[in-house]
């Protein structure tokens, strides 16, 4: 059987899960699921690792550009727009 299929957890129409399983029993459920999940985790390797941290830091490099061009436009529009006081 496969763990994403529930295990004898169908509830008649109309009930509701709380209705039919106890406090600490949930909570019970709740870790054992919480386990199962973490089973299935695959640590990268090194090699994988290296690559994704590259890709997040060059995309973080990209937004930043975009968004000092994009203050930079807003500035001068301002500025052009709206003059400087005293001038």
């Amino acid at each position: 059987m496969d763990q994403d299929e529930p295990r004898g957890e169908v509830v008649a129409a109309g009930a509701t899960r709380e209705n039919k399983r106890g406090f600490f029993a949930s909570i019970a459920l709740f870790f054992r699921q919480v386990i199962a999940e973490l089973r299935k985790v695959v640590t990268p390797t090194r090699k994988e690792l290296v690559k994704f941290t590259a890709v997040v830091l060059v995309f973080v490099l990209i937004v930043m550009g975009i968004v000092y061009g994009l203050d930079t436009l807003f500035a001068w529009l301002t500025h052009v727009v709206f003059g400087v006081p005293g001038t």
